[in-house]
């Protein structure tokens, strides 16, 4: 079997992670998801402001304090922090000295064939991450590939699979898909969490088989817990129909076997069958500006106060792009202020930043000409960017999808 961990779960995911499963117990492939939908915005951003950026910076501190310990123990490390610049973050790791061998994956980035966007990028599957392993990297960085993709990736080289080896495949994507959230599998953000210890769940590591079955385990003394239950939950996470389509097989989750087992849950007799002709892509847009604050009303006449104020904001700013909720979070006779108080929430999106300003002005010069009691949770700022995300599909065949290996060789996949 090979054995593969887990150490994040999204961009911000805990730090310490890192250390905490290379030195928890026997690990082959440490792996880490950074990337969301919201993440590539976030990097899209952090690249029009300086080039050489663009990928999870955290990643690369948690390199610094822990490849050397990875290399000590031959823990191979896969990551799709590379985000949009995989490249600048093969280089910043290269220039850490510490001799590890460097690969990483390229090719999702279609902005191209989407001129407006701020982001463009194809979901890759698990190919380019096989191809850099079996090269000898100790270290892959990939773009946006899919999330169980870092997984499937480190199996398919550690066991040779072949490209229509549909049933191992679909049998690795599922563990993957159970790792990809981290600590969600072992008890995070479970609906019986009163049931088990979640103070400091441990991280997720998948005991995948040749046949593409696995055992999902943690390392001993880390908490939380994995069941069937808790397998199960993160199964069911950002799922619809059970033929689960990827770039490299669609696995059919209604053929999931689940057991439980000494060490967690075995997975078994996934069943899997060719992938799609498209590649799904995510696009992230600048949609423009976007303002908000929240009004505290204390007491009697709850609706009315709110009425009040909604006319008034509204025939200063106009009501153009405003969204307003109602809170009823007040209580009947309630002992104290906090308890007495609604909140009532409103947002500007403007095409217009000088609009997003005005916002602020507009809400605070009511504070001494409206409902009594007036005040706000705190007051609103200038406005910041909010981005649009939207998918497209483009054909399989017309996406570059490369391995540059650590000599520097670009392998097409």
């Amino acid at each position: 079997m090979i054995r593969i961990g887990n150490a994040s779960g999204f961009y911000g995911d805990r730090f310490a992670a890192v250390r905490e499963m290379l030195e928890g117990g026997e690990l082959d492939v440490l792996t880490g998801d950074y990337l969301a939908e919201l993440t590539m915005l976030i990097l899209g951003r952090d690249r029009a402001k300086d080039a050489n950026l663009g990928y999870a910076r955290t990643f690369l501190r948690q390199l610094e304090d822990c490849l050397g310990l990875a290399l000590e123990k031959g823990v191979k490390i896969v990551s799709n922090a590379g985000g949009l610049n995989p490249a600048g973050l093969a280089v910043a790791i290269d220039k850490l000295g510490l001799g590890a061998q460097v690969a990483w994956v390229t090719g999702d980035d279609v902005r191209s064939r989407f001129p407006d966007a701020l982001t463009a990028n194809a979901y890759l599957g698990a190919w380019g991450i096989a191809r850099c392993l079996e090269s000898g990297a100790d270290v892959v960085v990939t773009g946006r590939v899919t999330d169980a993709s870092l997984v499937v990736g480190p199996a398919a080289a550690h066991f040779g699979w072949s490209r229509d080896d549909w049933d191992a495949l679909a049998g690795a994507t599922v563990a993957g898909h159970v790792l990809e959230c981290g600590t969600q599998a072992t008890g995070g953000n479970y609906s019986f969490f009163s049931e088990i210890d979640v103070s400091r769940p441990g991280f997720p590591i998948a005991e995948v088989h040749a046949d593409g079955s696995s055992v999902i385990t943690k390392h001993d003394g880390t908490g939380g817990a994995v069941t069937v239950d808790t397998v199960t939950a993160q199964l069911l996470y950002e799922i619809g129909a059970p033929a689960y389509p990827g770039p490299d097989v669609v696995s059919h989750f209604d053929t999931i076997r689940l057991d439980p087992h000494e060490r967690g849950v075995r997975i078994s007799e996934v069943r899997g069958s060719a992938p799609p002709d498209t590649l799904k892509v995510c696009l992230n847009y600048l949609g423009g500006f976007r303002n908000s604050t929240t009004f505290v009303l204390c007491g009697l006449d709850i609706e009315a106060k709110a009425d009040l104020v909604r006319r008034q904001l509204e025939s200063a700013l106009g009501s153009d792009g405003l969204t307003w909720t109602l809170a009823r979070t007040e209580h009947v006779d309630a002992d104290t202020e906090e308890a007495a108080s609604a909140l009532l929430h409103v947002t500007v999106k403007t095409t217009d930043p000088q609009r997003a300003k005005a916002f602020s002005r507009a809400g605070i010069e009511l504070a001494l000409g409206s409902y009594p009691g007036f005040h706000v949770t705190a007051p609103p700022g200038d406005g910041t960017p909010f981005g649009v995300y939207k998918p497209a599909y483009v054909p399989r065949d017309s996406v570059a999808h490369q391995a540059i290996l650590p000599g520097g060789e670009v392998v097409g996949v």
